[in-house]
Formats: C-alpha cells, sequence, structure tokens
C-alpha cells in the first residue's frame, strides 16, 4: 500500500496557507488511495536533537570507517529514526512558508539532521548519489508575490532550496505549488488558497 509523509513546516496551523492546500492534496490523495497511510512529521512539536557533540563526533567517525562509540551510537538513535521515516516513504508532502525569502529554521534543522551518508545519500568516485526513490510535492506559501523588485530567478530560496535538497537525496519528480499574496488583502488571499487547494487536489488524483 503507498505510504505519504506529511512534512508540516508552518507553526501557524488553523490561519496556514501552507496547511490549508497540504490538507486538500491530502484529502483527495487519500480518496485516490484508501488503502494509503500517511506519516504526520510537525517540525514544531517533533524532538529535532543539536547537531553537535557526540552526534557530530559520530558522523565523522563513520566517515571515517570508525565503530561508533555508545554515547555516539545512542547520539545517532534519533537521527536514523527521522531518516527512516523519510526511507519508509512513496511520496513526500511538504507544506513550507517562506520566511525571509527561504524555508523556516525548524525545517532546515530537520533537514540537517537526515542529511547524512548512508541514511538519505552516499557518494563515491562518481560523485552525490541520494538514496530516495519516492515523489515529492512541495506547497510554498508566501505572503506577496515575487516580481520585479525581487525577481525570482535571484530571490526565490524557497523553492529552490527545496528543489536542490530533494535532488540531493535523490528525489527528481518534484511538484510545487504556490500560494501567494496572502498579506495583500483578504481577496487576493481567498482567490489564492482556492486555486492552489483546486490544483493541488488535481494533483493528488494523478499521484
Amino acid at each position: 500500500m503507498p505510504h505519504l509523509l506529511y512534512v508540516e513546516a508552518s507553526p501557524r496551523k488553523e490561519r496556514s496557507a501552507s496547511i490549508e492546500v497540504a490538507r486538500a492534496f491530502l484529502d483527495a490523495w487519500g480518496e485516490t488511495h484508501p488503502e494509503g497511510t500517511v506519516d504526520v512529521l510537525d517540525v514544531w512539536t517533533t524532538p529535532l536533537p543539536d547537531f553537535d557533540g557526540e552526534a557530530l563526533a559520530g558522523k565523522y567517525a563513520a566517515l571515517a570507517g570508525d565503530v561508533l562509540s555508545p554515547a555516539q551510537e545512542e547520539a545517532w538513535v534519533a537521527i536514523r529514526a527521522l531518516a527512516a521515516r523519510f526511507q519508509a516513504a512513496d511520496l513526500i508532502l511538504f507544506a513550507v512558508p517562506m520566511w525571509n525569502y527561504t524555508i523556516p529554521y525548524k525545517l532546515k534543522h530537520l533537514f540537517d539532521l537526515v542529511s547524512q551518508k548512508d541514511l538519505l545519500f552516499t557518494f563515491d568516485e562518481r560523485g552525490q548519489n541520494g538514496m530516495l526513490e519516492a515523489k515529492a510535492v512541495v506547497v510554498n506559501a508566501r505572503g506577496v508575490a515575487i516580481g520585479e523588485d525581487f525577481p525570482a530567478e535571484i530571490y526565490d530560496h524557497q523553492s529552490t532550496y527545496m528543489a536542490t535538497w530533494l535532488r540531493m537525496v535523490g528525489i527528481t519528480d518534484v511538484h510545487q505549488i504556490a500560494v501567494e499574496k496572502g498579506l495583500m488583502g483578504a481577496d487576493l488571499d481567498r482567490e489564492s488558497r482556492e486555486q492552489a487547494r483546486a490544483e493541488a487536489g488535481a494533483l493528488a488524483r494523478t499521484l
């Protein structure tokens, strides 16, 4: 049966545009895959350990081919458990608000924990090789539309960061949905959410 990992990166919850659109996707996907399972990873409520001390030492021990100490092994239990949730997914859905033209720090924290050699990628003489084979959908919420004053090709570090990270871990089948103008008035906010919900629902029925 298909398994979906939903990564929720907005702390606004019921007021969040990215979550609202992601839920529309989840509803449609659930109707299309009644036998499917969903794992919700909320970066604001899921414990994310610091990546320092024994965790960092364990990383370099593994890279050197050394056996991890008991303290290092203990530090890596939570990291491996988080990575396993990505490894188990056939489809990964992200709800991502734009913060200062990039992603929230909690989501970056999650990526910094799980983006480890032999967990989500490896490397050899060919270069870096992603290990995941899932598909991905990213809902990007923005208070304004990135336009002439801030050209997207220069200032959009939200959708481009997500695409880069996904490519790093091996995912190339990526669909991105934008929800813009949330701070430009109630009418524009409502219209943008409606359009994005419809796009998300239609996409979910194809995946």
